[in-house]
């Protein structure tokens, strides 16, 4: 096999129709575009445009809301920290704060903060210095004979 005897399979490539080339190519005159107007141009066609109508987009209500800063918080389950007191990555007799989790490798990054979700098991007796915790989580600690910290609570009464 040389370079120059290379080619395509029969039938992968199409031969590209030249429009707009006379009446006898079935291709002529409108080129396949239809009648005259806006969509017989090149270029902008107006999208969503309904001939005067009010369009879809605008005439369905606005729903939601968009917080102009959201936090992006970490959420750690209960199961996942007592896993890793388990394995000895965490210590449970110092305070377990975002530093002490992105050691053990409970949470990749630090974020804007850490959330205690009370989902799975937990025996530990351990303090934790969190951003904020759910009812459960926090529950579940005090079960445990440990406390939660919030600094959110912090937050809120400093600004």
């Amino acid at each position: 096999m040389k370079l120059n005897q290379i080619k395509d399979n029969a039938g992968a490539t199409k031969s590209r129709i030249r429009v707009g080339r006379g009446i006898g190519s079935g291709k002529g005159k409108q080129a396949g575009r239809g009648g005259k107007g806006q969509t017989a141009r090149s270029g902008v066609r107006i999208k969503g445009f309904e001939g005067g109508q009010m369009p879809l987009h605008r005439r369905l209500a606005k729903r939601g809301f968009n917080p102009p800063s959201p936090l992006d918080l970490n959420e750690v389950n209960l199961g996942r920290v007592q896993s890793a007191i388990d394995a000895g990555k965490l210590d449970a007799g110092k305070p377990i704060t975002v530093e002490a989790l992105i050691a053990a490798g409970v949470v990749a990054r630090a974020r804007d903060g850490v959330k205690l979700l009370g989902n799975g098991e937990f025996k530990a007796k351990a303090k934790f210095e969190v951003y904020g915790a759910s009812k459960s989580a926090v529950e579940a600690v005090e079960k445990a004979g440990g406390s939660v910290k919030t600094l959110k609570a912090e937050a809120v009464a400093a600004g």
